[in-house]
């Protein structure tokens, strides 16, 4: 089974977001993803919203593009903080991140 297979059944939207709390800054998320992520001048991570802003304020989301559903799921997964959550936009059940079942 592929990721999109797992995460999205039936194309179900997606969204992430980042816990700034526990980011190292380390910026793995920016070099998978950097449509999705960036660093800021503190050093830490922040989601992007479509245009291209850094959202700041905490517990920001974004939706995760299918396109780059990979991308973003495999930032989660080697993200040194476990501070990157994605989840479901109909339940906010976290399917890939620190808290996924």
């Amino acid at each position: 089974m592929t990721v999109q297979q797992e995460t999205r059944s039936d194309n179900e939207p997606l969204e992430v977001w980042i816990d700034q709390d526990l980011c190292t800054g380390d910026g793995i998320c920016a070099q998978y993803a950097p449509e999705v992520f960036e660093l800021d001048i503190d050093g830490l991570a922040y989601v992007k919203g479509a245009d291209d802003e850094l959202l700041q304020a905490k517990g920001a989301v974004t939706p995760v593009p299918l396109p780059l559903l990979a991308d973003v799921v495999d930032s989660a997964n080697e993200c040194p903080g476990d501070c990157i959550h994605v989840r479901r936009v109909s339940d906010k059940v976290e399917v890939h991140g620190p808290d996924a079942e």
